[in-house]
């Protein structure tokens, strides 16, 4: 390279010498010009072995460059030849490892399969020890037993959480539990226990649980149901007292005097029917203003049946003897132990016709049936007083209840108009009212009715009766005189 730039500059500058040489004189510049060509050939000579000495060096240079060359392409041939040879090796590795790889994701995929298999199992065995959890706990605060024996059933409460998870010691303890309350609602028991009385104090008594059905107790001369509060915990006592005979029931099988004993199969439901159903008293109030004219009606119609039926009682006579008496009397011809005999059985209507019949005996027969008709008649209305009100107050007492039903209903749907049907208690006054009044005017009209038309049916056969032993007495006045007999 270096060569090259020498034999370049020399041709330079015979270039610019040729150049230069035609604007000097010939003949001025002759000597010069040899002067200038003889260190010009000198220049030249000795750029020529400055270039060959630079030649030189730079073959030397280059051989040195291709000798470090050739040794860096060996080195680098090696380093390749080890590359490749590591390079076969990695790739039969990465082969291997890819290998591996593939058989790691396949057992990876089979294992999250069966992972997922398992965690779906634990899954649903969680959730169904959650649930029996609950069922557990729900049934350890329902059953009457915990109120007197308290269970720790905190544990079940921590297993509903979900971030708790149920271990085996968790499930035993729900089997025991268990266990521990299913021997507990096969027990009948009497037991000194604290609960809350009707007046809302807390006070000890003796209290009898049936299982988990029933529970009662005795506190002083009061004996009464209970109910159980899971979350306070606590017997209350029921604010209503079950009947006298349900009490005495009760009061001897706590004392051990009978094996009798009432029980509330539907662990509740019954005694809490006991206490809202309202009685008769409480239904009155709620019927409104209409119900007390049903009441009054009511009162008023059994007063009448009552003194109706003390009146048909008193004035009832054994008719058949009576006119026995009188026949045995007339035949003897002692009219006046026949007369004596009407008048000793007391003031009945039976008896006053058949005096009257006994003392028109000398007339004719039309006029003696005439008497005995008026004396009939004089009678039915002593029999028939008090029928005729009776039977319109029995016609009233379900028109007063309809009364109520349309007032009642009226009232509903005032309250509709005001607050619309959001809230149904809002209406249940209203319904209440109408329901009550319907149900007391039924209530009064039916024994109203069955008593007017029995004590109809009484005197009806009290006013055939009178006809007929009329008819009996008017033939044996006839055949007293066909006998010659002188009345």
């Amino acid at each position: 390279m270096k060569a090259r730039l020498v034999t370049i500059s020399i041709i330079s500058i015979h270039v610019l010498i040729l150049l230069v040489s035609p604007v000097f004189s010939p003949l001025v510049h002759a000597e010069d010009m040899r002067s200038m060509h003889l260190k010009a050939q000198e220049t030249v000579e000795r750029l020529r072995q400055k270039a060959a000495a630079e030649r030189e060096q730079a073959i030397e240079e280059a051989r040195r460059v291709r000798q470090t060359i050739m040794n860096d392409r060996k080195l680098l041939e090696a380093r390749l030849s080890q590359a490749r040879k590591r390079n076969s090796t990695l790739r039969s590795q990465v082969e291997k490892l890819s290998a591996e790889a593939e058989s790691l994701a396949r057992q990876e995929k089979s294992l999250s399969a069966e992972l997922k298999q398992a965690g779906q199992v634990i899954h649903e065995l969680v959730g169904v020890i959650r649930i029996n959890a609950k069922d557990i706990s729900s049934f350890v605060e329902q059953n009457l037993q915990s109120g007197l024996f308290r269970p720790d059933i905190a544990f079940l409460h921590r297993l509903l959480q979900d971030t708790r998870f149920p271990g085996m010691d968790d499930v035993r303890a729900m089997v025991e539990l268990l266990k521990a309350q299913t021997v507990q609602t096969g027990w009948v028991m009497v037991k000194n226990g604290s609960m809350v009385g009707r007046d809302g104090r807390k006070t000890s008594a003796t209290i009898l649980l049936v299982g988990p059905f029933t529970a009662a107790y005795r506190l002083g001369d009061e004996t009464g149901f209970l109910s159980y509060s899971p979350a306070a915990g606590e017997f209350y006592a029921i604010s209503r007292l079950p009947s006298a005979s349900m009490r005495r029931v009760l009061n001897e099988y706590m004392k051990g005097q009978s094996d009798d004993v009432p029980v509330d199969i539907s662990r509740g439901g019954a005694i809490r029917e006991l206490v809202s159903t309202p009685d008769l008293w409480e239904q009155i109030r709620e019927g409104g203003p209409v119900v007390w004219p049903i009441i009054g009606v009511f009162v008023l119609g059994i007063f009448i049946i009552l003194e109706r039926v003390v009146f048909l009682v008193r004035s009832r006579v054994n008719a058949q003897e009576l006119v026995s008496a009188i026949e045995g009397f007339v035949s003897d011809s002692r009219w006046d132990l026949a007369e004596e005999q009407c008048k000793s059985s007391g003031n009945r209507p039976l008896a006053r016709v058949l005096l009257a019949g006994m003392q028109v005996r000398t007339m004719g027969r039309e006029e003696m049936e005439n008497a005995l008709q008026e004396a009939i008649l004089g009678e039915i209305p002593l029999l028939e007083r008090f029928l005729s009100p009776l039977g319109m107050l029995a016609a009233i007492a379900p028109l007063l209840g309809l009364l109520g039903t349309v007032t009642g209903m009226i009232n509903t749907f005032h309250v509709i108009t005001l607050y619309g049907t959001g809230d149904p208690r809002m209406m249940s006054a209203g319904i209440s009212e109408a329901l009550v009044t319907t149900m007391l005017g039924l209530t009064a009209a039916i024994p109203l009715l069955l008593g007017h038309n029995l004590l109809g049916g009484v005197v009806e056969r009290r006013i055939a009766e009178m006809e007929e032993k009329g008819v009996a007495l008017l033939n044996i006045i006839l055949r007293y005189r066909e006998n010659g007999g002188a009345c």
